[in-house]
């Protein structure tokens, strides 16, 4: 079975869940033999002249949760959820496991999917799934990953049923877990959902970006700092921002951790003379993993003169 067959197995069993809403232990089933057997993976992708570097969409949450635990203690609030926190920005796209194993090959932009213009439909039946995964797994992370999926702009002012079917599930499962964790303070619940987004987007800072890039050269989604990071700013008002220091550092101002911090990110770089030679499919087996390691710093004046020049 090809990958576009899989993708179409994907919304004709996603329909039918979404309209009983219920993903059935069958249909999961089916989905990881399936990928197990063929692959498809919504990658994160940047292109070179020579080939592409795929990053696993679980390897970016790892990233985040190294992030996170450099947080600073004061930012959990309540010390009793470090792990829980922890456990949700580690763990929040668990649900692309199952299709990390090889790309889908997009004929339109002759380069693989990646996690922008995957198919819409698929994707939602994996927030559904990895949610359920984490809730199995801690009940609270489940809770603060089910916020971040339902907190994505496709599920607002729509009118597609499958996207409403999503936030409406994602809605009474929020309220759920909220009753049954209960008592909890909303305030650090919102301070833990930000905290993940914020480790999210600091995580797609590094794969979004050529390593040492400057600010022109940015992914733009960043260039003007993280949107909804105030509340890791010391006056609760100004959006956090970073800046490529070289190859390896990367200033954040204000900066939220207790000290500088070393993490690592495992990719693979599949070159345009394999793909046209083997297909997508082998050239990705074929690749080796590679490691790129980055350091976090507290920007200096030298550099914050920089990142403000940008």
């Amino acid at each position: 079975m090809g990958a576009y067959t899989i993708a179409i197995f994907f919304y004709i069993e996603a329909s039918c869940l979404y309209a009983a809403l219920s993903l059935t232990i069958c249909v999961i089933l089916k989905i990881e033999v399936l990928v197990s057997n063929q692959g498809g993976v919504s990658v994160i992708i940047r292109e070179t002249n020579h080939g592409f570097i795929l990053i696993a969409q679980h390897d970016h949450g790892q990233l985040s949760g190294q992030i996170a635990r450099h947080f600073r203690p004061a930012y959990i609030m309540n010390q009793a959820f470090t792990e829980d926190v922890l456990a949700a920005i580690t763990e929040h796209d668990r649900s692309w496991i199952a299709l990390d194993s090889v790309p889908i090959w997009n004929d339109k932009n002759r380069a693989p999917y990646s996690f922008l213009d995957y198919p819409l439909q698929p994707k939602v039946v994996l927030y559904r799934y990895g949610i359920d995964q984490i809730e199995q797994m801690n009940p609270y992370a489940a809770l603060l990953c089910s916020l971040h999926y339902a907190s994505f702009r496709v599920f607002h002012n729509t009118e597609d049923e499958f996207c409403l079917a999503f936030y409406e599930h994602e809605t009474r499962r929020q309220e759920r877990l909220r009753a049954q964790l209960s008592p909890l303070d909303s305030r650090m619940v919102e301070s833990h959902f930000r905290m993940l987004q914020l480790c999210d987007d600091l995580s797609l800072y590094v794969c979004l970006n050529e390593a040492g890039a400057d600010k022109k050269h940015e992914h733009p989604w960043y260039r003007s700092g993280f949107a909804g990071s105030e509340p890791f700013s010391p006056d609760g008002k100004g959006q956090l921002s970073a800046v490529w220091l070289n190859q390896e550092d990367i200033a954040v101002t204000p900066f939220p951790f207790t000290a500088n911090f070393t993490a690592s990110l495992r990719y693979k770089f599949v070159t345009k003379e394999l793909i046209c030679e083997t297909g997508i499919h082998e050239a990705y087996t074929q690749t080796e993993w590679s490691w790129q390691t980055v350091r976090f710093a507290a920007a200096g004046p030298q550099e914050e003169s920089n990142n403000d020049a940008d």
